[in-house]
C-alpha cells in the first residue's frame, strides 16, 4: 500500500512539473509573438535607442537614410494640431535645395488653376491667384531624394504621391480656404482620394502668406508666433512660412473618413513668396 501511494504522489509531482513547463513554454511563445508584431518591446539601455521612440527625433533619423543638397540646421518635428492632424518638420529642406527648386521652376511658371469637380479638368479661378508649375516625379536625383524624404515623413510610398508643384505668390496674391480632398466621383476615380498634403516653404516672408486652418477648434492663439501673424492668419490656427520647413496635414481621419477641419488657405502675401506642394 505504501509503495502504491508513493507511486501516486510521484505521478502527481510529475504532472505538476509538466504543467508548469507547458505554461512556461506557452508564455514564451506568446512573448515571442508580441515582440515580432511590435506590440511589446524590450527595455533598451542606450540613449540613442531610447530616443528612437521620441517623436522629436524622427526627423533626424529619417534624413540620415538619404542624401541632401547642402546643409541644414537641426531637424525636428513639431505637433501643430490633432484636429486636423498637422505637423511641422523644421529644416526639411536645405537652403540649397530651396534655391535649386526655385531655379528649376522659374522659367516655366503659369497661372495657377483649380480642378473642375464636373469634368476633372483644370480651370481658372479667382479663389487662387498664384502662378505655378509641376515637376515630373523622379525627374532627377535631387527631386528623387526629396520625394523619398516625403515618403519617409508621411509613411506613404513615393508611387502614391503626385508630382511636386512649385507655387509663386506675388504681393497680394492668395489661395482662399479650400479642401484638398475630393467630394465628386470624377476626380476620385481619376486619381484616387487625396489623404494628405505636404507644404514646403522655399522662401522666408516678413509678413503675410501664412497657411491658415479656419475650421480648427481649440485655443488658436496659443502658438508662440501669434503676435507675428497677419489679421487673416488670426482667423484660425496658422503656420508662419519659414524657408526649409515643411507642413504635413491630413485631409482624412485614421478611420478613412474625410476631415472637415482640414479646411485651409493661403493668406495674402505682403511680399512675394515661393512654396512647393
Amino acid at each position: 500500500m505504501a509503495k502504491a501511494r508513493q507511486n501516486r504522489l510521484s505521478a502527481k509531482r510529475s504532472s505538476a512539473v509538466m504543467l508548469v513547463l507547458s505554461m512556461l513554454f506557452m508564455l514564451t511563445i506568446v512573448l515571442l509573438m508580441l515582440l515580432a508584431l511590435g506590440i511589446l518591446s524590450l527595455p533598451v539601455g542606450s540613449e540613442e535607442a531610447r530616443s528612437a521612440r521620441d517623436l522629436s527625433s524622427f526627423g533626424r533619423r529619417v534624413l540620415e537614410r538619404g542624401t541632401v543638397l547642402g546643409e541644414r540646421g537641426e531637424q525636428w518635428v513639431e505637433i501643430l494640431s490633432w484636429d486636423p492632424r498637422a505637423f511641422i518638420y523644421h529644416h526639411f529642406l536645405s537652403k540649397e535645395e530651396c534655391e535649386y527648386l526655385i531655379n528649376l521652376a522659374k522659367p516655366h511658371m503659369a497661372k495657377s488653376t483649380v480642378v473642375d469637380s464636373k469634368t476633372g479638368r483644370s480651370k481658372d479661378s479667382r479663389v487662387r491667384t498664384s502662378s505655378g508649375m509641376f515637376l515630373k516625379r523622379g525627374r532627377d536625383k535631387v527631386i528623387r531624394d526629396i520625394e523619398k524624404r516625403i515618403a519617409d515623413f508621411t509613411f506613404i510610398p513615393v508611387e502614391h504621391g503626385e508630382g511636386l508643384q512649385v507655387l509663386h505668390y506675388e504681393e497680394g496674391q492668395k489661395y482662399e480656404p479650400h479642401y484638398d480632398y475630393f467630394l465628386d466621383e470624377v476626380n476620385t476615380k481619376n486619381g484616387g482620394q487625396r489623404i494628405a498634403t505636404v507644404l514646403m516653404y522655399l522662401s522666408d516672408v516678413e509678413e503675410g502668406g501664412e497657411t491658415v486652418f479656419p475650421a480648427t477648434k481649440g485655443n488658436i492663439s496659443s502658438v508662440p508666433w501669434w503676435n507675428e501673424l497677419s489679421e487673416c492668419a488670426k482667423k484660425g490656427l496658422s503656420v508662419k512660412p519659414k524657408m526649409g520647413d515643411a507642413l504635413l496635414f491630413w485631409s482624412m481621419k485614421p478611420d478613412a473618413t474625410l476631415d472637415p477641419s482640414s479646411l485651409h488657405g493661403g493668406c495674402p502675401f505682403v511680399i512675394e513668396m515661393i512654396v512647393i506642394v
